[in-house]
């Protein structure tokens, strides 16, 4: 359990630790070759470096855990002075949750979608027999607060579904902290997350850290946003520590080349007019799709009326052959709108309409033809698509519903969307848990394009990749 002590003390230390990948043969593979580096308490100590540099193997060293495949070759990870390479699955399992937790990088799939907040939060404490269910709940109560949630005496007593990325990210933490742990391993739990939010929830993450007494390893890719939470940053490359130290001296003194590089491929401020032109062939006297004064909000009131309101009086017009980008601060309603235009949260007030005809608010009382020309690209593809069916299922399903196509036809079709969205045709026979997150969210723009649309929304489709 966390506690206020010296803030030199020592909760998580690597040494000279490595691990190997073991191949079909037999052989082994160096995957982390050799790290050392110390997390103290109060501290954020970041991993940073490109994909397959194993910053997420060595950060799941200090869980005594190892990926399928992988092995502990050598070294030490001494959490609270204790090896968790060398412990049993007996003897980490009061470790796990208590004195370490993990925060992954999808919230959405953590959460258990039929189960209230409150009691997913305070579940770890309650099955440790370390807090009574009160006590769980006052830690949770004060955890709300202190990560900045709004309606903090409430948000409990809501489903995952009922709040936004950005809340549920820091219901996430709130769950790894009910606990008290000493040690909280952050694998890119705000990836995606708009920039601002991003800051914002890493900020809440760090006070709430140093207030609890507590020590965390993040690990990510954006050194943009890093640097400005963490106190130490660990620069790595191909399983090997090229540079460690300050923040400040990472950032402004770097003396490696790969650190250089790395600080020169943060990325620019966007320029406007960088996308492709358009000719306006596709224009017509309507717009696609449109929203007209509307109000929308979540769980109703006595007289019917959202209890939160969330849009207010928007108005939105979609033109043929145009972008429309809508952008703001987690929680201020982006997808809510979306959700509005799919007929997904009918709103409570205004109209919409579709190539200038009014449109059912319930996508329950739209006709078929009007389902397929509003499309949903939804932001997480892991909890989007469904894991016991193949990639031609997923695609084939509105090929057959929407357009009735069957036997080569669909096949055609369905190879032409692959190629589409530059996936290889033997990814057809694949399911999903057998494709990167990049692939999978590519199936899941594929899966709204078979159904020719008019028009696809497309929530953050790219912010987890």
């Amino acid at each position: 359990m966390a506690k206020h002590s010296d803030d030199n003390d020592v909760i998580f230390e690597a040494r000279d630790l490595k691990i190997n990948a073991v191949r079909d043969d037999g052989s082994e593979l160096p995957i982390v070759k050799g790290v050392d580096f110390k997390v103290r308490r109060g501290e954020v100590v970041a991993l940073i470096g490109e994909s397959g540099s194993g910053k997420t193997t060595i950060s799941l060293s200090a869980l005594g855990y190892c990926k399928p495949g992988l092995k502990f070759a050598g070294g030490e990870a001494l959490l609270l002075g204790q090896d968790v390479t060398r412990m049993s699955t007996e003897e980490l399992r009061p470790v796990r949750g208590e004195k370490v937790a993990y925060l992954a990088q999808s919230a959405a799939a953590t959460f258990n979608p039929s189960i209230l907040i409150n009691e997913q939060v305070t579940e770890a404490p309650i099955l440790h027999g370390t807090k009574t269910q009160a006590e769980a709940d006052a830690k949770a109560m004060s955890l709300y607060h202190a990560l900045e949630l709004p309606d903090p005496g409430n948000i409990g007593s809501r489903y995952p579904h009922q709040v936004s990325g950005g809340q549920l990210q820091r219901l996430m933490a709130a769950m790894a902290l009910c606990g008290e742990p000493d040690l909280l391993v952050l694998d890119e739990p705000t990836t995606a997350l708009d920039v601002t939010t991003q800051i914002e929830v890493l900020k809440a993450f760090k006070k709430v850290i140093k207030e609890e007494g507590a020590a965390a390893i993040y690990v990510t890719h954006d050194l943009a946003v890093v640097a400005q939470v963490a106190d130490h940053i660990v620069v790595l490359y191909n399983g090997e520590i090229k540079e460690a130290g300050p923040v400040e001296t990472i950032i402004s003194k770097s003396e490696h080349p790969y650190t250089k590089r790395l600080m020169g491929a943060i990325k620019p401020l966007p320029k406007a007019g960088l996308g492709e032109s358009s000719n306006h062939a596709h224009m017509r006297d309507a717009p696609a799709l449109e929203a007209k004064s509307v109000d929308a909000g979540y769980g109703r009131d006595a007289e019917g009326k959202p209890k939160t309101m969330v849009l207010r009086d928007v108005n939105v017009a979609i033109e043929r052959g145009k972008t429309v980008g809508i952008i703001g601060e987690s929680g201020c309603g982006k997808s809510t709108l979306a959700r509005v235009f799919a007929g997904l949260l009918p709103p409570s007030d205004g109209g919409l309409k579709l190539d200038g005809e009014s449109i059912a608010p319930d996508l329950r009382d739209r006709s078929r033809e009007e389902l397929r020309k509003v499309q949903f690209v939804y932001q997480m593809a892991d909890t989007a698509l469904n894991p016991r069916q193949r990639i031609k299922d997923i695609i084939g399903r509105p090929l057959e519903f929407y357009g009735g196509l069957t036997g080569d036809a669909k096949n055609r079709r369905l190879l032409e969307l692959l190629d589409m969205v530059e996936l290889p045709p033997p990814f057809a026979e694949r399911y999903p848990h057998e494709l990167s997150g990049g692939q999978k969210q590519r199936v899941n723009l594929a899966r709204a394009l078979a159904a020719d649309p008019e028009v696809v929304l497309c929530d953050e489709v790219t912010s987890a990749l």
